[in-house]
């Protein structure tokens, strides 16, 4: 038990390293940073299908990811590529889903596979589809961010159900430069009213706060909770994260 109590703080500091790193490189960088604007379309979509698929379901545990659906990144947005029966979603989300500050929102080199608990599936997955329509129409930043905006003051996008999560436990993802594979986590959302309720980043907490949509019109807040061992149940290499 201390053992694993050990190695769980291990993997909340290395994790919380990782991230106060990105977030350093952001602040001090300009918002452009090495991708100013949006790739060639065609660097975004994964070319081997079943590549993709396998990706995507490596977010969770088999247990859950092989009965769940799954989604693929098209032209015009994500469509389903196998039908699931457990109502959770996986799907391989792309850098238009970090914050919209970010100096690597445009890189398209990351993949962030994520399987979404039916209650994320529905109320926070449309998110990713309104933010994946806007950055295949060429929008820029300022343009996508003012387009949520005006979608959620009309209420075309779901309200956040409680006990949404997300895993994102897959060895296989790449969320960027900065942070290479992170470690294997959940991430819990709460509405962004409810503040700092979670204790997040507090001196020994395993809670830390994501920025992702800390500074965009989308009125949630995520938490990010290391585990131990990746959706294969393999523990992530000890003191560094891969790239």
């Amino acid at each position: 038990m201390k053992r694993k109590i050990g190695e769980a703080a291990a993997i909340a500091a290395w994790m919380l390293g990782i991230l106060l790193s990105a977030t350093c490189q952001t602040h001090a960088q300009t918002p452009q940073g090495p991708y100013p604007a949006m790739a060639p379309l065609a660097q975004y979509p994964m070319a081997d299908r079943d590549a993709e698929i396998q990706l995507a379901r490596s977010a969770a545990p088999a247990a859950i990811s092989d009965h769940a659906k799954v989604l693929l990144l098209g032209p015009h947005g994500y469509e389903t590529a196998v039908e699931g029966s457990n109502e959770f979603v996986c799907s391989v989300e792309r850098a238009w889903m970090s914050p919209f500050d970010d100096p690597e929102f445009w890189n398209p080199k990351i993949r962030g596979a994520i399987c979404f608990n039916p209650a994320a599936a529905r109320s926070v997955l449309p998110l990713t589809y309104k933010r994946t329509e806007l950055a295949l129409a060429g929008l820029s930043r300022a343009e996508m961010a003012a387009r949520l905006k005006n979608a959620l003051n009309k209420k075309e996008l779901p309200a956040l159900e409680a006990g949404a999560m997300t895993y994102m436990m897959s060895k296989q993802s790449y969320l960027g430069d900065a942070a290479g594979n992170a470690a294997p986590h959940l991430m819990f959302y709460v509405p962004k009213a409810d503040g700092m309720s979670w204790g997040e980043d507090l001196p020994h907490s395993p809670v830390i706060l994501n920025r992702q949509f800390e500074d965009s019109p989308e009125p949630l807040r995520s938490y990010i909770i290391p585990v131990l061992n990746w959706s294969d149940g393999t523990p992530p290499p000890s003191g560094g994260h891969k790239h």
